[in-house]
């Protein structure tokens, strides 16, 4: 028996749950195994466990603050109580799949999918699921994500009528576990990936992708509307007397080195954005960039996430002065069909 042949047997000791009555309450040795699989998928395959959210710990009706160990087991609430949807729920039940209190949708893949508040218009709170990467990531290595996404409208008491734009992807270094009585975060108005326009397709599943080039050994994957109302487009599908809010659904998320291991939407590998140059950096003032195809959409932002400029730009070079700027750290972002690109710029004294 090769080593491979080993190890699976050895998987597949873990993971059966005839062979340990406590397998039910074992969520390391069911993390582990979700693991196990990932690392043994080979380089360029999908980074993220339990990817359409189909392993669970249990089948309850239950509006809650998830950890690693409930609900999808590896997702964890990064902030607010984000929903889990399990088809095994009575038909209408609050998170029932595919009819749930405020929401009509089969899953994409599976039966199961989660769901975040994504918009609300008084207090411009938002809700995460977060999980840990099977392995940080490089850094200089580009990487490629998706996931699908669908607005939350159908259900018997609609609690949400709105589209929101912006559904993203953040990636940290560290987690950010949310429990009650946290505050809750609004959105720092960066993504390293997102779908700027509106998602209203309530039918179907919209692909939302893009590729990044890491500049830090990123550990865990963050879900949701990283931007605050005022950057946030909306999409009413009903008038109702209470506060307006957005609520989206998520499936099957997948990040990757390979530019074929995880769904991108057309344009995404046209590597249109490779020949772009930043220059100088570090810089006392003038930013420059070169090798800009026609029509990219330019955004900076600061060190606490705020948007400091946003601009189209019509050339194939760029210059900006930012000498008069606070000094520090800045992240730039180049975007252009369908494709996306940051960069990391420090002004110094």
């Amino acid at each position: 028996m090769d080593q491979f042949a080993t190890d699976i047997a050895h998987f597949h000791g873990l993971c059966d749950p005839m062979a340990d009555n406590r397998w039910r309450n074992g969520f390391g040795r069911v993390l582990g195994c979700l693991l196990f699989v990932v690392s043994h998928l080979g380089v360029g395959q999908n980074l993220v466990p339990n990817p359409s959210f189909e392993i669970r710990d249990s089948c309850l009706e239950v509006n809650t603050a998830y950890t690693e160990s409930t609900g999808p087991l590896g997702w964890f609430s990064a902030g607010g109580t984000g929903d889990y949807f399990m088809s095994c729920i009575p038909d209408g039940g609050f998170n029932d799949v595919p009819l749930s209190s405020w929401a009509f949708q089969h899953a994409l893949d599976g039966e199961c999918y989660v769901g975040v508040v994504t918009y609300i218009q008084s207090t411009g709170v938002r809700e995460y699921f977060m999980v840990q990467l099977a392995q940080p990531l490089v850094v200089g290595q580009e990487y490629y994500s998706s996931f699908y996404a669908s607005p939350s409208w159908g259900g018997p008491q609609p609690q949400t009528f709105l589209a929101s734009s912006h559904i993203g992807m953040r990636f940290t270094t560290q987690p950010l576990q949310w429990s009650q009585g946290d505050p809750w975060p609004t959105g720092g108005n960066f993504a390293h990936v997102y779908h700027p326009w509106i998602i209203a397709d309530t039918v179907g599943w919209t692909l939302v992708s893009g590729s990044f080039v890491a500049d830090s050994a990123y550990q865990y994957v963050m879900i949701g509307n990283h931007f605050n109302n005022a950057m946030t487009d909306t999409l009413h599908f009903a008038d109702f007397p209470w506060d307006p809010r957005a609520h989206t659904l998520i499936d099957n998320v997948c990040v990757t080195e390979n530019p074929k291991g995880c769904p991108l939407a057309l344009g995404v590998t046209d590597h249109s954005l490779d020949a772009v140059t930043l220059f100088p950096n570090p810089t006392r003032g003038e930013v420059r960039l070169s090798g800009l195809p026609g029509g990219t959409r330019l955004t900076v932002f600061d060190g606490t996430g705020r948007l400091v400029l946003r601009e189209e730009i019509a050339g194939s070079t760029w210059r900006m002065d930012a000498s008069m700027w606070a000094r520090g750290a800045y992240m730039l972002r180049v975007e252009q069909g369908g494709e996306s690109r940051s960069f990391t710029f420090v002004l110094i004294e």
